[in-house]
């Protein structure tokens, strides 16, 4: 059994089994001071069940302070299922872990994350009505990928403008590091952009669509070959733990800003970026474009509204980056404030008692 600390500040975790389906899953609730937690699920083959505890907890809290910067009036939540998705993945497994969802009675709703797909989110949903990311065709807003693409796109214009005074991508060399359901969308944006694209994923797919569908892209054999690379702007768009104590001082970009959740393997990560002039833009803010379009979706899907909502992670981001410089701290350290405040500010309202 994982060991739970109270210390972590989580105000509930849920550990959900059902042998008959073989589901094993993990629901965090970090804060519901601004509302109902929203987080996707996350199936993934972890080592151990300390690892996806430890995942889980990191995870859910991460999202109380994105859903806050995002503006939305929810708290953060995640969830793990711990196993291979593609050989364990099957409709009763799904519907398993929608009953549990669904027993949270709405203090927390899920949606996609690594491993899980729309498709899913419409199996969950047949039991559970606190779910989100679902298919068009089940009524939902399709694939959130692309809203995060954009706005991590907004965020990196952000960042440039932050470092180099102009918001435009163009010309800039922009490493990409996961060419999967968010790096593809990220990187047609910066052609478009006008931007230089280096990029890498271990996916023999996606290279061979990269190939396909953008052959201007420079693709290289692995994420060391590509942060050692002349690059000006890091994306790491797969994993956490991108920004550590081996990749941080051979990162040849000025700027970090990708879609990958908790790029900063630990604290001590972000003295290391500012010891070398390296523009972090936090990971949670410029993430965000996902969760507005699943949040978007609870209210009734409109794709301009949350477009225009994730558009706004420019100017997020720039107030981060300004407020970082104007008080002395790092990026991450600005935008956690920013995010606490909110927190605070507005979750204190729920004191004030309206009639049932």
């Amino acid at each position: 059994m994982g060991v739970f600390s109270a210390d972590t500040g989580h105000e509930q975790v849920v550990f959900c089994q059902d042998r008959a389906s073989g589901l094993k899953a993990i629901i965090g609730v970090y804060s519901t001071a601004l509302g109902p937690a929203l987080g996707g699920t996350r199936f993934y083959p972890y080592a151990s069940e300390e690892e996806a505890l430890h995942d889980v907890l990191e995870l859910s809290r991460g999202m109380a302070y994105k859903n806050a910067l995002a503006g939305l009036d929810l708290g953060g939540g995640k969830a793990v299922i711990w196993g291979d998705p593609v050989r364990d993945k099957t409709e009763a497994l799904l519907r398993a872990y929608g009953r549990f969802v669904q027993s949270l009675n709405g203090r927390y709703w899920t949606a996609c994350d690594v491993g899980t797909y729309v498709q899913d989110m419409d199996v969950v949903s047949r039991e559970t009505r606190f779910v989100t990311g679902r298919s068009v065709e089940h009524g939902g807003a399709g694939d959130s990928s692309i809203l995060t693409a954009w706005g991590v796109f907004q965020g990196m214009r952000a960042a440039a403008e932050h470092r180099w005074g102009s918001p435009s991508l163009r010309g800039r060399r922009v490493g990409i590091a996961g060419l999967g359901k968010v790096g593809k969308y990220l990187a047609g944006h910066l052609l478009e952009d006008g931007a230089e694209v280096v990029a890498t994923d271990p996916s023999e797919a996606a290279i061979a669509w990269a190939r396909q569908t953008h052959p201007q892209i420079t693709l290289v054999g692995d994420v060391q070959e590509l942060i050692t690379s002349d690059i000006e702007v890091y994306a790491p768009c797969a994993l956490g733990g991108a920004l550590n104590d081996d990749s941080v001082p051979v990162l040849r970009a000025q700027i970090v800003a990708g879609a990958a959740n908790n790029q900063l393997a630990h604290p001590g990560v972000e003295k290391l970026l500012a010891e070398r002039g390296i523009l972090y833009a936090p990971d949670y803010v410029v993430n965000a474009g996902g969760v507005i379009q699943v949040a978007d979706e609870i209210e009734g899907f409109n794709f301009d509204r949350a477009k225009l909502r994730a558009t706004k992670i420019y100017t997020t981001t720039k107030q981060i980056l300004e407020l970082a410089d104007a008080e002395g701290v790092s990026p991450a350290t600005a935008a956690d404030r920013l995010a606490e405040r909110r927190m605070a500010e507005v979750g204190r309202l729920q004191t004030i008692r309206l009639p049932r």
